[in-house]
């Protein structure tokens, strides 16, 4: 499909919803969500002026003191002390791969493309890297669990050896809901956990075979967001870490398997049932990096209103600010604006900053406006905020966080991303009903999709989240419009330079309505000596 035909798609897709009646989304409070605001910032914070807003470039010099701007305007004081900023260290490795990986396997050398075949990276501070005839053994799903018996490294020392393993966890495609949460990706199936379990088990290297069901995007992403430079935290060396970390197309993994004298289908099947355990694959593999790094400093961003009863008691929303930046070797538009991705959720952020702070009566408890840095390299700014926390996480009621908000029109759903761990769930549903609207999981649980944004990081340390919006039925145009816009998006413009606003074809509804809904929670919260509880079934509970 050309580029040319699947903007004109789009273009029928947001101009049919474009027109829709808008209706009102206000609740029982006074204070309303300004379509104004919320576009004037999208618009801004989008253009190719912001150079796509990467963490430690012009785009992040921009993009924080227009976020410090903004709130100074709405008369929000810093977050931070006398400060607007929290500093948060950064490690930017710039690896340089090898331009063919080899495999050695029973039967023959296989010689894989860099980027077409592989995309390798790594997260140590060291100028050259190699896999030097590493010994491939397949562990499973890369996953042990302790409480459960399961243990995909079992009996191995991986000193000298990598690690094939599977995206997601083995409950994908379960009918079972109790086993690994069946179609419910947990975080055992998240590359992030793999990367730190590799990093437990010693591991020279780490390759994970990508499908793109499984992983919930395809190849490209891959490939866009793991080569160029890559930013961690600056946390020193860590006492073990898995050296050369990686993907493989599932083509490759095929041929890989069955040149080792393996059946990828009959060995995923084994790697599912307690028990399994990690298969030598009688083959080794070579890949190297040579790497440039430098320490940096990016900010999270922060305003508060305090509260006028319970100043210690905080309810923080999340947006995280950053995207890709500028792809230089990219012909033509090469600017990640990331419009949806998140411009569209730092600008909603900004104008319930905006509506709060333009009540007539201050909130009870404190509210706190957090637009963190470096989303797209691991949820880092998030991380350095929850170990680094300016308030107190055993007094943070809970987060509220806006990651992508619906640019598709006013929607009869809510869906909540991660639903069925606390009653935030509840709370978010009452105020749902008030905008005449039902509550409904994710339909993809299997993407880890809850994992996937900074609100993770708050649950993680205890403190109960909210990650949702209108994700599934259209007002108006049904359940198949949305499918196919969000199929649409995904294939043609996420993680790439087409992820750009346009006044013209983006319907503002949807934001309106999640907007004003995440500004009624948040007022209500601070409004109120609610405390919401972690369910039993979850995994995450204060400390």
């Amino acid at each position: 499909m050309s580029k040319l035909l699947s903007f004109l798609i789009l273009i029928t897709l947001f101009s049919a919803c474009k027109n829709a009646d808008k209706t009102d989304v206000s609740s029982d409070t006074s204070l309303l969500i300004e379509e104004a605001v919320i576009e004037k910032h999208l618009a801004i914070l989008s253009s190719d002026e912001f150079e796509g807003r990467k963490p430690v470039s012009k785009g992040e010099e921009l993009t924080v003191n227009y976020l410090k701007e903004q709130l100074e305007k709405s008369g929000i004081a810093p977050g931070n002390g006398n400060s607007y900023f929290q500093d948060v260290p950064l490690l930017e490795i710039d690896g340089t791969m090898s331009e063919s990986m080899i495999i050695q396997t029973p039967k023959k050398k296989m010689n894989l493309k860099q980027r077409k075949d592989f995309v390798i990276h790594t997260q140590r501070k060291q100028k050259e890297i190699a896999l030097e005839d590493s010994e491939l053994v397949f562990c499973g799903y890369g996953i042990v669990d302790e409480a459960n018996g399961w243990n995909d490294y079992a009996g191995l020392d991986m000193k000298g050896k990598t690690a094939v393993v599977l995206v997601n966890d083995p409950g994908y495609g379960s009918e079972n809901p109790d086993f690994f949460k069946g179609n419910t990706m947990t975080y055992f199936g998240r590359w992030t956990y793999k990367y730190e379990e590799a990093d437990r088990q010693g591991a020279d290297g780490l390759i994970l075979i990508h499908e793109t069901s499984s992983a919930g995007y395809p190849w490209y992403v891959v490939e866009s967001s793991w080569t160029g430079g890559q930013q961690g935290l600056d946390q020193g060396p860590k006492a073990k870490d898995c050296g050369i970390k990686g993907w493989i197309t599932l083509n490759v993994a095929k041929e890989l398997f069955e040149a080792s004298g393996l059946d990828l289908a009959k060995q995923i099947r084994a790697a599912r049932v307690k028990g399994f355990a990690p298969v030598p694959m009688q083959s080794t593999v070579s890949a190297s990096l040579t790497n440039t790094f430098k320490a940096e400093n990016s900010k999270n961003v922060i305003g508060l209103i305090k509260g006028s009863e319970k100043p210690d008691e905080y309810v923080v929303y999340t947006a995280h600010w950053d995207h890709l930046g500028k792809a230089e070797d990219l012909k033509g538009d090469n600017i990640y604006n990331g419009a949806l991705d998140n411009a569209s959720g730092t600008a909603t952020v900004l104008a319930i900053a905006d509506a709060f702070a333009k009540a007539k009566e201050k909130p009870k408890r404190s509210t706190v406006f957090l637009f963190v840095t470096a989303e797209e390299q691991g949820l880092l700014g998030s991380e350095y905020y929850s170990d680094n926390p300016i308030y107190p996480l055993a007094k943070t009621v809970c987060n509220l966080n806006m990651d992508g908000v619906n640019p598709a029109g006013k929607m009869k759903d809510l869906t909540i991303i991660g639903k069925g761990h606390s009653t935030m769930d509840e709370i978010a549903e009452e105020e749902a009903k008030k905008q005449g609207r039902y509550v409904m999981n994710e339909s993809e649980p299997e993407k880890g999709f809850f994992f996937r944004s900074d609100q993770f990081n708050f649950a993680k340390k205890g403190v109960p989240v909210l990650y949702a919006e209108g994700n599934y039925e259209h007002w108006d145009k049904g359940v198949d419009y949305v499918t196919k816009f969000k199929e649409t998006y995904t294939a043609e413009r996420y993680h790439q330079p087409s992820d750009e606003y346009d006044p013209e074809v983006w319907n503002m509804n949807g934001m309106i309505q999640d907007g004003q809904l995440f500004l009624n929670i948040g007022w209500r919260m601070t409004n109120s000596n609610e405390w919401p509880e972690w369910y039993p079934s979850s995994e995450f509970k204060r400390e």
